[in-house]
């Protein structure tokens, strides 16, 4: 739409600016619009406006997308803030969303506080700390590890920086903070997890691992490429692949006969190939986890 060389009008720009932000304003950049106290309320009373936090508005719908959510948070704390933690795994797609919890760091010290769906922290961040995502400030990858390291299990780092390598996303500054809870976790991690090795692509291949650092098994390597077969999980000095099957995995005859055909072909080149459901994995894992453990030793035999 043409206006004859004038600007458009502020409803117009400020339709473009909330387009460009997840749907979301500050009173600020609404000021600069050239939209005054008035003007902001006759647009919250006709719900154009509407208001998130302090001097923070959605435009038009509250029913924001998660990244609205994010936004909006992190500009509820002012230009030094960013998401970070498990938001920003989130935000990486390095972790799965869980629940509607927003971590938000801004620089200071002392202990964090929640304001209803919003936990802040407060710590120091470096500008090489910090980036932008989707057009949300947000810590950088390897500080998303660092800060994860406070919040998560072993397993749950591990899944996360698997996750940050196949997605290549840069690691190279990672490496623990003196002082941080997580500290510990994560020299241990780094020391002892080949980062990509245990990728998993379900809850139902998470129980294989589990099961393997329940009963003391090796852990395998996850979806390597053997004889040109992606399998699910391998032990390669015993020659041994371990198929997770799962019933959506077979509910076509054509996959059924196409995953017995590569089995044949794998044991053809020598490789042992045993495959483990759910229904196993939970009514009777220590018969999984004794089997495993017979065959990976026939390897050490004499």
């Amino acid at each position: 739409m043409r206006y004859n060389g004038a600007a458009p009008p502020p409803d117009v720009r400020l339709a473009t600016l909330a387009a460009r932000q997840h749907g979301v304003v500050t009173r600020r950049q609404l000021g600069l619009l050239g939209l005054d106290h008035n003007a902001i309320a006759r647009r919250m009373k006709t719900a154009r406006l509407h208001q998130l936090y302090r001097n923070v508005y959605a435009v038009g719908r509250t029913d924001l997308t998660t990244h609205g959510r994010y936004l909006s948070a992190v500009l509820a704390y002012g230009n030094r803030a960013v998401l970070s933690h498990r938001s920003a795994a989130v935000l990486w797609r390095i972790c799965p969303e869980r629940g509607t919890r927003i971590d938000v760091t801004v620089p200071g010290g002392g202990s964090r506080s929640r304001r209803g769906e919003i936990v802040v922290h407060r710590s120091s961040l470096p500008q090489k700390h910090r980036t932008r995502l989707e057009r949300i400030p947000v810590t950088t990858p390897a500080r998303t590890i660092v800060d994860l390291a406070d919040c998560s299990t072993r397993r749950e780092l591990e899944r996360a920086m698997d996750e940050a390598i196949y997605l290549h996303l840069d690691l190279t500054s990672l490496q623990p903070l003196p002082g941080r809870r997580g500290a510990g976790l994560l020299s241990k991690v780094l020391s002892d997890h080949a980062g990509g090795t245990t990728r998993t692509r379900s809850e139902l291949e998470e129980l294989v691992l589990d099961l393997c650092a329940d009963h003391g098994l090796p852990r395998p390597l996850v979806n390597q490429v053997i004889e040109g077969y992606e399998v699910d999980f391998v032990w390669p000095h015993a020659k041994l692949i371990v198929e997770a099957d799962g019933w959506s995995a077979h509910r076509r005859r054509s996959s059924f006969e196409r995953d017995r055909l590569r089995d044949a072909a794998l044991q053809v080149a020598r490789w042992r190939v045993i495959r483990v459901t759910w229904g196993r994995l939970a009514s009777d894992p220590e018969r999984v986890a004794r089997d495993l453990a017979q065959l990976l030793a026939m390897d050490a035999a004499p």
